[in-house]
């Protein structure tokens, strides 16, 4: 999601679903010649919840993400799309650095926003299935000084549901925030941005994505699991899934090679180049870089809460619990323990000042896709992620359209 007062929770919620084999994957700049025809495609069969890719689908493809780039601003998007028996679909458009020209490519590292609500949570239910702590326990028995802190369940801060008020959304955290973007916060500085607003509603009423869960139930694990959140997910998640290229930051650096980040969300509102700003401002709900084939590995991965090599990363009935997904209110979209359904694709968007990603797996096609793009501008209200999700979608699985809107404000 993304970070001013409202994008901050957004970042979490425009990433969502929110939200990023071995194929060689083409490279294209969007160009007036360059974009084909549309091609007419029959529809899916009844039953047959995706198309199959198709050149003719490969180019529908195309021509779609190279109009959401022209229309959106965006520098440069690179997608991967998989299906066991479908078809497969690589390709990067565009630049990832707009002062050298430097071309967008698959292996790029990225900063992915809120989809590291995904590992957080997963290493949460990880310490439950370990008889550790249990969803139900309040928050209070964790961390002190929450407002309600009785009465919030862990249960209810991983399915956004806590009524607290959201760090990302005080305009004093935005102050400190875009005059120093190297400034490296605490968790506990960020929560309280959080605590000195009074709690929104009552806990369980309803849905408000909010990033003070997620530095609350990063402090869970690091006091149940006994270790620093970073070296927890690096043990339990990453390693064990195979992810080699994805990082739980410590700092601002941002391995290479990677794509430039561009954003308008500063103190002068006009774009500038982020790439290097210190992420422990989103820490647990939106610090960590990965790219776009590890993930591929966790589309899969958390959506089943499996291993690659079949082990289990989230016992059965635990991921039963995550996969249950109340209407968060947004039409199409619920949302269970740091994870999204929207129209059947299940996952997480992320959004970080210059970034944006989209990790999402239909169950009922075991497709995946991922979308990783340089900007995190929004085009009206709706981020850009949104919009390849949707256009990509439309095409392959059109009774499953990613169309994620803008999520409404907590009366």
């Amino acid at each position: 999601m993304t970070f001013t007062s409202r994008r901050l929770r957004r970042a979490a919620v425009a990433a969502a679903a929110v939200l990023l084999v071995p194929v060689t994957a083409a490279t294209a700049a969007p160009s007036a010649g360059a974009v084909p025809a549309a091609v007419t495609q029959p529809e899916p069969s009844p039953g047959d919840d995706f198309r199959e890719i198709t050149p003719q689908v490969r180019q529908r493809l195309d021509t779609a993400i190279q109009r959401v780039m022209r229309e959106a601003d965006v520098p440069g998007v690179t997608v991967g799309l998989w299906t066991p028996d479908k078809g497969q679909y690589e390709r990067s458009f565009g630049v990832a650095d707009k002062s050298t020209g430097r071309r967008m490519a698959p292996e790029l590292f990225w900063r992915i926003g809120s989809e590291t609500k995904t590992f957080t949570v997963t290493a949460v239910l990880q310490l439950v299935d370990q008889g550790r702590i249990s969803l139900d326990d309040p928050i209070s028995e964790y961390v002190d000084g929450v407002p309600n802190g009785d009465e919030i369940s862990l249960r209810q801060l991983a399915g956004m549901r806590s009524g607290l008020f959201n760090y990302s959304e005080d305009p004093d955290f935005f102050k400190a925030l875009t005059s120093d973007p190297d400034r490296v916060f605490t968790p506990r500085q960020l929560l309280d941005y959080a605590f000195k607003h009074p709690p929104m509603f009552e806990p369980g009423e309803k849905f408000f994505y909010c990033n003070t869960n997620l530095i609350l139930l990063g402090l869970v694990v690091e006091k149940a699991g006994g270790q620093p959140l970073h070296d927890f997910v690096q043990e339990n998640v990453l390693e064990p899934a195979g992810m080699t290229d994805t990082v739980f930051p410590t700092n601002a650096d941002l391995p290479a090679p990677h794509a430039q980040g561009y954003t308008n969300q500063t103190a002068s509102g006009k774009i500038e180049e982020s790439t290097d700003w210190n992420p422990s401002w989103a820490w647990a709900a939106g610090a960590m870089i990965s790219n776009r084939d590890d993930l591929r590995i966790w589309a899969r991965t958390v959506a089943t809460g499996t291993f690659p090599d079949g082990s289990t990363m989230v016992e059965p009935a635990t991921q039963r619990e995550r996969l249950r997904t109340p209407s968060t209110g947004i039409r199409g979209a619920g949302y269970g323990l740091g994870i999204f359904d929207v129209q059947g694709w299940i996952g997480h968007n992320g959004s970080l000042p210059g970034y944006e990603s989209l990790t999402i797996y239909l169950p009922s096609a075991e497709a995946t896709l991922v979308v990783l793009l340089n900007t995190d501008v929004l085009v009206g209200k709706t981020e850009p992620s949104t919009l390849f999700g949707d256009a990509i979608t439309r095409i392959v699985s059109p009774d499953h359209v990613y169309n994620l809107p803008v999520p409404p404000m907590p009366k």
